[in-house]
């Protein structure tokens, strides 16, 4: 399929009388960043697995880059994984492990020290190349193996969990990589952390008890035309005001972030409507700090 990494029908994997996936479908379009959104055990891992071959499934088809399921000899340098709990050699050290990663994708020996020596200065590795893995911290570890995944820029990469017990520094160094890529190369990413896959992906996709409940973009989930939030300096004294500038909306409010949600009906008119009815008498009681409207991606799956 023109314009497709990724498809996979009806995908089932048993347990026993367990179903880790139950018919999953999801096309993932090329350079595209997907972030698959689940509880623990929705089936997004085994996904991950299925598509890079490390499991038999009990039905369903993969199509990995038009080229069917993962075959060796056909993907060989075209597709990466990043497991969640995958481990290194301790005696290794990472400067030799991402050169060997880089020959076994094909690249020449100039190609491949120039790849290992590119990627362990992207995740901030360039003076522990010599050192062996033993003598890293949990987070450094978890770079290496953030970083094999790039090596020679293979079309897709999947990633499960790739933040995980990251310092916020290096978190976000990882973070600004992943946006460089968007449309270069097509991304999945398996997270909980809600935020990081709507500040990153373009595509999202829920996956409930081994099915995929919901996909679209990121901007169709979250844009709802009928939610407006309104960050202000105080909570507003007089709601009874504001419903009155917008009969039938309804109001939540935040202390937290002191935030004021508004959800209104669609015969009120579009955001700029509400907006319209209803700055007017917020202004008149306390100062409107920001204006945002729908839904986070994080209210549009609980909501889901």
């Amino acid at each position: 399929m023109i314009g497709v990494a990724i498809v996979t029908r009806d995908l089932v994997k048993r347990y026993g009388r367990r179903r880790a996936l139950d018919g999953c479908s999801l096309v993932v379009p090329r350079g595209t960043m997907m972030g698959l959104v689940g509880a623990n055990g929705a089936g997004k891992t085994t996904w991950m697995m299925a598509v890079a071959g490390f499991l038999r499934l009990s039905s369903g088809s993969i199509d990995l880059l038009g080229r069917g399921p993962f075959r060796a000899e056909v993907h060989s340098g075209r597709f990466a994984i990043l497991p969640q709990d995958s481990a290194l050699p301790l005696e290794a050290r990472p400067g030799d492990i991402l050169y060997r990663y880089a020959r076994m994708q094909g690249l020449s020996p100039e190609a491949a020290q120039r790849s290992a020596n590119e990627m362990l200065a992207a995740v901030n590795l360039a003076d522990r190349a010599k050192n062996s893995i033993r003598s890293l911290s949990h987070g450094m570890r978890m770079r290496v193996r953030f970083a094999q995944c790039f090596i020679g820029s293979p079309e897709v990469v999947l990633l499960d969990e790739p933040l995980n017990g990251l310092d916020p520094i290096e978190a976000d160094r990882i973070r600004r990589f992943l946006r460089a890529r968007r449309g270069r190369q097509t991304i999945v990413i398996s997270s909980h952390n809600l935020h990081d896959i709507e500040t990153l992906c373009t595509h999202v996709a829920f996956v409930e008890k081994g099915r995929v409940a919901r996909t679209s973009t990121l901007e169709a989930i979250t844009r709802a035309s009928s939610r407006v939030t309104y960050t202000l300096a105080a909570e507003p004294s007089d709601m009874a005001a504001l419903s009155a500038a917008v009969p039938g909306a309804t109001f939540a409010w935040t202390a937290e972030t002191h935030d004021l949600a508004c959800t209104f009906e669609a015969s009120d008119g579009d955001v700029a409507a509400v907006n319209r009815k209803l700055l007017p008498a917020l202004l008149a009681q306390t100062d409107v700090l920001a204006v945002s409207s729908g839904l986070s991606l994080e209210q549009a799956y609980l909501g889901s």
